[in-house]
Parts: C-alpha cells; structure tokens; sequence
C-alpha cells in the first residue's frame, strides 16, 4: 500500500490496513461510527444493566439447585476470562465449574494464574486436553495454506470442546469473558476470519493434513448457534457486558486478590498466540491487532488515542526474543526453523482461496441484526 492511499481514523487508530475501512467527511471510520450508533446506545453497565443481569442470575441459580454447578466458565487465563470467573463467583454468587481446554500451548503464566484463582475461589477446574498430534496436524495445514488466521485450529478447539461438554452433561449456561469494554472493535474479516467455519477448516486439513481428525472436536455455526441455544436452550451469557468492567482496575484487582500475573498483551496467554499476534501477522501481513485493541481502549475511554500512537511506534514483538521463540513453534510442531521460514516467505493466500461457509455468516448477521441479539468477542 503507497503511503499517498494511507489514511488513518481521527478518532482511534484503525487504518488502511484494513482493506474494507471506511471514512466519513470527518476522517472517523466505520469502526467508530458503528460502535457510537449501534454498540454503545443499546449497552448499559450501569443500575438498568445489573438488573438484567441479575434476572438471568436468578434463572441460572433456580435451575442450578441441586446440581454440582450451575453453570461453565471457559477460561484461558487471560484478563477477561480470569475477571469473569471472579464476578461470577464473587459478585453474583454463582456456583460455576470452571473449564480449561489445554491446546497445547499454554504459557506458564496462564497455567499458574488459572489455578491461583481457582484455588482461592475453592472452585473446580475441569481440563479437557486435545490430541497433540491431531492438533499439530492440523495447525501445520494451517502454515502451509498461507492465510492469516493459523490461530484457527486452537480457537475452534476451544469452542467446540465447550459446546460439546454443555451438550453432553446437559449444562443449560455457558458464561464467556467476550465483551465490549475491550472488544467493541472487531478485527477485520479478512485479518482474523470465523473459527467456527467447519467446512474451511476440513478443506484446508484435507489439502495440507496428513493425519485424519478422529479425536479433535468440530463443531459448526448450525450447531451452536441453531441446534444448541433452540432446540437443547442452551444459552451463552456475556455477565461483563452488564457490569462495570475497566481493563486495569480488574487487572489491578486479579493481582491483588490472587497474585495473577498480568501479560504484555490480550490473548498472549497462550504461546501460540503471543507469536501469531505480534510477529507472523504484522510481519507476513501487514495486520497489527494492537490496532484493534487499543481503538476498543480509546472509544471506551480507557486509553487516550496519543498513547495508542505512541505504543504502536515499537515494534509488536520482542526483537531480543522473537529467534527462540520462531524456534519454539518449530521445534513444538516437529519441523525445522528453515521450514517454518518457507511458510513464512510463502505468497499469501486469505480465507476466500479455500472452501467457507461465509454466506451462511452473511444471512445469520442479517438475521441476528433483525432480531437485536448483540455481538461481542472473537469470532
């Protein structure tokens, strides 16, 4: 991109990296202007959203009586998560089983910060562990399609895991860290595209796969978002969209509460996605996720947009650590450094060179939009 077609939004950082962008007669784009018009006169943190929350609370404990748990919480270890499991528990009283999907590349510190909230909660922890050597299959085929979205294998494994568990042991409330507090931004379809896309990810493993997929968990958008809240009712909740949630108040509160350890960016708990997010994306593509996060920061009034622009100044990956940690992914995936530098080198493909199911995306936007049922989070 020439910098003479290079523009950047006047209200937060979003830019022409973002091939789609759009700009009004002010310079502010279409990230903003959605989030001020759609996001933000329908969301409520306040007396009106507490009460909201607290009929689905109610629900939650009345079907839970009598039951081990009332509900599941998907945690990572990560902020948002963490924090959820202490509202959750401490806040509004629930009873929740707390559930880790091990993907195979935790961070120590996410490992020791799940069990020190756990722990002081007195909480069970459920871990389901996916089949390493499916997984690495799976992620290689990834690398070797070239497309910017190689964190697909580990998110669909947590989704689908989690779906099949609440299908399962018949758990009718599924509670998930997604919110607008840090999210309200998307990030571009074209930079991250949908993880549930089931029919993509076969196509790309039955082109670059060697090992056929017995045992990793599939699931589809029909699944969960059809099947599973309409015919088995099972309902997924965002508690933080309805409470006050400021990213370093609750960070400040996990450290001293818990002793959790704060990581140098969301979703860097995972050692996967630390490198994806900081080095393979903006050096291959060209996409820094900083962008999108700090601009949720920024519309929210939790970052100022000079302090965005400065921070995006330095480099998104560590230079004094990016070598070992190339090395890590390559000697965990079972290949050599040169190998994972070809895949690096290689054209770039996106999600539209392989099979999707990105038109049934298209009508189920349009019909969620006509039905008001919000969005939040990753895809």
């Amino acid at each position: 991109m020439s910098n003479m077609n290079y523009q950047i939004c006047t209200n937060c950082v979003m830019d022409t990296t973002d091939s789609q962008i759009v700009f009004d007669e002010k310079g502010v784009c279409d990230h903003c202007n959605t989030y001020y018009s759609q996001t933000l006169p329908h969301w409520d943190t306040g007396e009106k959203g507490m009460k909201e929350l607290q009929k689905v609370v109610e629900k939650i404990k009345k079907e839970g009586e009598g039951k081990d748990f009332d509900c599941i919480i998907g945690m990572s270890g990560g902020i948002d998560s963490s924090y959820l499991v202490y509202v959750a528990k401490e806040v509004l009283g629930l009873r929740p089983l707390v559930f880790h999907v091990d993907a195979g590349w935790n961070s120590q510190i996410a490992v020791n910060n799940i069990e020190r909230i756990v722990d002081h909660l007195k909480l069970d922890l459920y871990t389901e562990v996916i089949d390493w050597e499916e997984m690495k299959d799976l992620q290689l085929s990834y690398f070797k399609a070239g497309v910017p979205h190689i964190d697909t294998p580990q998110d669909h494994a947590f989704f689908a895991t989690m779906y099949n568990f609440a299908s399962k042991y018949k758990v009718k409330y599924i509670l998930t860290g997604a919110n607008f507090s840090t999210e309200c931004i998307r990030n571009p379809i074209e930079w991250m595209y949908y993880q549930s896309d089931v029919i993509q990810l076969n196509d790309i493993h039955q082109k670059f796969g060697r090992k056929p997929l017995k045992k990793y968990p599939l699931t589809s958008i029909l699944w969960h978002k059809l099947y599973l809240p309409y015919v088995r009712g099972i309902k997924v909740i965002k508690p933080l969209n309805f409470v006050p949630y400021i990213k370093t108040e609750a960070m400040q509160l996990l450290q001293d509460k818990f002793g959790w350890q704060p990581y140098p960016q969301k979703h860097f708990e995972s050692r996967f996605t630390k490198f994806y997010e900081s080095y393979w994306l903006p050096k291959k593509f060209g996409y820094d996720v900083r962008r999108v996060q700090y601009s949720s920061l920024i519309v929210t009034g939790q970052m100022k947009r000079e302090e965005a622009l400065e921070k995006l100044k330095a480099s998104p990956f560590d230079p004094s650590v990016i070598q070992h940690d190339f090395e890590y992914i390559a000697n965990k995936l079972g290949i050599t450094t040169d190998e994972l530098q070809g895949y690096f080198n290689a054209p770039n493909k996106t999600y539209k060179d392989y099979k999707s199911q990105e038109s049934i995306y298209k009508v189920g936007a349009k019909l969620f939009k006509m039905l008001g049922i919000e969005k939040a989070g990753k895809r």
